[in-house]
């Protein structure tokens, strides 16, 4: 089906589901929190509680994938209303967990459902939007996915302060109130045929999946599992009639190297969600209450300059906002390096570089990379995006964890005022390493020369 832009509820719908998208990213983030409060109820290494959210960001990824495929077949309203309702289910089995399995099968059961909403967020503008205004909605969504990554700890906070952490299981059922919605916005177009590889996307699971547990838990032989699986999987993609992921996506240069980028930058920007609140906890002996406190700034203004960041995408172009994006990073990750051990209220304020950066690189990434695909490739191409940017996001959370858990006897970084914090500016110094690595990357492929994709000067766009 062909996108129509006459259809006078699209707008509606983008509205929605930026709403959605905000409500769904703080499920993913919001546990991050009261991690160490969790591994201290439970008795178990921060490594493992951190499954909580590393499990969640592994289905939402693969899940979000198979959603799309299924939305070839079968109605998006149907889809939505089945994950939505499922998502429901994983919360009430986590609001009345008394044991950690239990806690982990409703985190299970929420991505299970949740995923259906990034598989949406990617089919709506395409089906919805002419290419002409395609990336504002793609950026309103990537928006509403930054808002809720942000908002998640300090609703995270406030909710822990006067009640048990099981209440965060509470949050996502308001997603249930957009059900209707969907329902009467979405039409009741019935897509045609197509099959669904499922071994080729057993083994790209069973890859991630071996891979997450070589990061979080240690162990050869999970690596060389997860080796094998790969190479099945990428066999199986190039003899499947139908397979799991097209090859021939990876035959775009522009398309390939916006993916790297993208994946790069999730895993780097995941560390303000989920390490600085370890930072706060661990370093500072802060309270979860406190510690979303903290993280009020830098969320708010994020929030506040969404809508600016948009609108330099747009007119400045999507390079210029990548460059600024990538100023800020740097500019967070070398404040929070050297100031580790200060006050956390000039913590608070070094995240506001930070928060602000990750949300204009989401913005300038998915419009860039979304552009840069041939109308007949935008869906799936933009599925396989979504699907690696989740994964990162997840193995970064098991990377960060067991850095968190390793004992730095000096920092790395000559301008560190406080030794106790350690650990955390090395961590930052690195980051700081690899954004640079990022932007000189982006420079290379969609700066240099004014290398700039065609779909994006067609579209208008200066970037």
């Amino acid at each position: 089906m062909q996108a129509d832009p006459v259809r006078p509820y699209a707008d509606k719908l983008i509205r929605i589901l930026a709403l959605t998208m905000i409500i769904s990213s703080m499920s993913a983030t919001m546990f991050n929190i009261v991690l160490p409060e969790m591994s201290r109820d439970f008795r178990l290494s921060f490594a493992e509680v951190s499954w909580v959210s590393s499990i969640y960001m592994l289905i939402y990824a693969i899940g979000s994938v198979i959603y799309g495929k299924l939305a070839d077949t079968y109605k998006l309203k149907n889809l939505l209303t089945f994950g939505l309702l499922l998502f429901f289910a994983g919360s009430m089995v986590g609001l009345g967990a008394q044991a950690y399995w239990v806690v982990l099968l409703g985190r299970i059961l929420q991505a299970m459902g949740a995923a259906v909403i990034p598989a949406t967020a990617m089919i709506i503008p395409v089906r919805y939007f002419p290419p002409e205004s395609r990336g504002r909605a793609l950026g309103i969504t990537a928006t509403g996915l930054a808002i809720g990554s942000a908002i998640g700890p300090i609703v995270s906070a406030l909710l822990v302060s006067a009640f048990h952490w099981r209440w965060l299981f509470c949050i996502p059922l308001l997603i249930l109130f957009t059900v209707p919605l969907y329902r009467k916005y979405l039409g009741d177009e019935q897509r045609q045929g197509g099959t669904i590889d499922w071994l080729g996307g057993g083994l790209l699971a069973g890859t991630v999946a071996l891979l997450l547990l070589a990061v979080t838990q240690g162990g050869w032989l999970y690596a060389a599992g997860s080796l094998v699986l790969f190479v099945l999987f990428m066999i199986r993609i190039r003899t499947a009639k139908a397979p799991f992921v097209q090859p021939r996506l990876f035959c775009n240069a522009g398309y390939s190297v916006g993916l790297t980028l993208g994946v790069l930058a999730v895993s780097v920007g995941y560390a303000l969600p989920f390490l600085t609140p370890q930072l706060l906890s661990d370093v500072h002996q802060l309270l979860p209450g406190w510690i979303g406190f903290a993280m009020v700034p830098g969320a708010v203004v994020a929030a506040f300059l969404g809508r600016t960041g948009g609108r330099l995408a747009d007119t400045k172009g999507t390079s210029f906002l990548f460059y600024a994006a990538s100023a800020l990073l740097l500019s967070g990750f070398i404040l929070l390096s050297s100031f580790a051990g200060v006050s956390p209220f000039w913590i608070a304020l070094f995240l506001i570089f930070g928060n602000v950066g990750q949300m204009f690189t989401q913005i300038s990434l998915s419009k860039t990379i979304s552009l840069s695909l041939p109308k007949e490739q935008t869906g799936v191409g933009m599925g396989l995006f979504s699907l690696l940017n989740f994964l990162s996001g997840a193995i970064s959370t098991g990377i960060y964890g067991k850095a968190v858990e390793l004992d730095a006897s000096s920092a790395w970084n000559p301008l560190s005022l406080n030794p106790g914090a350690s650990t955390y500016s090395n961590i930052y110094v690195v980051l700081a390493a690899v954004q640079l690595g990022i932007l000189l990357l982006f420079f290379v492929q969609f700066g240099r020369r004014g290398r700039l994709l065609p779909e994006l000067q067609a579209t208008g766009s200066k970037g």
